[in-house]
């Protein structure tokens, strides 16, 4: 009886740390993904080793949890090239210079998303509790540190390590691994109180192999508008001929 009473006594703490991971991770997919509808500016930097930047606008529309557009409107070279994430993790790219939108690949959302540091998967809409199983590891200067272990082969990381903010639980620090178990990416967030929404106000993603970093500031950012259901239909990826 006392082997039995001290091994579920070592369980307890495992079951607690488990619900505990789950409850954090599904906080910060609400943060991520809360809003019923989300709009607003992108300004994309490029900075490489050396320190030179360049630097692209885009406008942003997102709608729940599984639909979210990206247009390029600056510079010249690059306007009009649009992104559209769609239930399901489907993903289409439109580039003026195809014609008509083409279906991202699953293999293909391993690839540098629009030649910036993020990836197709990283842009994807899909909530994280969905994709990964997660573990409360410890405490990290106050904040909460969680593994994430991939539920299936598919994602391109073979873990990620999440620092979240220990009151509101959004994301301060993402930390990528490869199959290989090399750490070869990491994000930064800023965030801020928008009305009834926290958001991230800047996200710096870096390729620590490459030496080069990918800086995205949001900017005019407007909830809860009421966008309509056929702002994100894959034929609408195409500008409509004046």
């Amino acid at each position: 009886m006392k082997n039995l009473i001290l091994f579920l006594l070592i369980l307890l703490p495992v079951s607690g740390f488990t619900q505990d991971a789950s409850s954090l991770l599904k906080d910060m997919d609400q943060i991520i993904f809360g809003p019923k509808d989300k709009q607003g500016k992108i300004r994309i930097t490029l900075v490489n080793k050396s320190g030179n930047e360049k630097v692209r606008e885009a406008t942003m529309l997102q709608k729940g949890t599984d639909r979210r557009l990206y247009r390029y409107t600056q510079p010249e070279s690059q306007a009009g090239i649009a992104t559209l994430s769609l239930p399901e993790g489907v993903m289409w790219l439109y580039m003026p210079a195809f014609g008509k939108p083409k279906k991202i690949s699953l293999l293909a959302k391993s690839q540098a998303f629009t030649g910036t540091d993020f990836s197709y998967e990283d842009m994807a809409t899909t909530p994280y509790a969905t994709r990964y199983v997660p573990t409360l590891l410890d405490d990290i200067n106050g904040d909460y540190k969680l593994l994430l272990t991939p539920i299936s082969d598919k994602p391109q990381y073979s873990k990620i390590f999440v620092t979240l903010e220990r009151t509101y639980h959004y994301p301060l620090l993402m930390e990528y691994f490869d199959k290989g178990g090399r750490k070869y990416k990491e994000a930064t967030y800023k965030y801020e109180k928008i009305g009834a929404y926290w958001n991230a106000s800047e996200v710096v993603m870096t390729n620590l192999k490459k030496q080069h970093k990918t800086i995205i500031d949001l900017m005019d950012i407007k909830f809860d508008q009421g966008l309509a259901d056929e702002l994100f239909l894959v034929e609408n990826l195409k500008p409509k001929e004046k």
